[in-house]
């Protein structure tokens, strides 16, 4: 393949037939697609035990008041 001559010529080339390419979806990490979410992918031990995106969300929450608690204990001065 041939660099291009002129590094701001954006124009296809003749031989490119838009009519038969195919379109393409994006990517699960594409940009625009991960606007205001996180996406992660979950080992298959994992899967098993949390089989849907609600499950998840419960046991992190979980995760989360727990951590809270043992933060908020740990922060307190034992009692003399």
């Amino acid at each position: 393949m041939q660099k291009p001559s002129d590094p701001d010529d954006y124009e296809l080339r003749d031989e490119y037939d838009l009519a038969r390419m195919t379109i393409v979806a994006k990517g699960r990490y594409a940009p625009d697609r991960r606007v205001g979410e996180n996406v992660v992918l979950l080992a298959p031990d994992v899967v098993q035990a949390f089989p849907t995106d609600e499950a998840v969300n419960e046991a992190l929450r979980l995760v989360v008041r727990i951590a809270e608690v043992a933060s908020k204990y740990s922060a307190e001065p034992a009692p003399t």
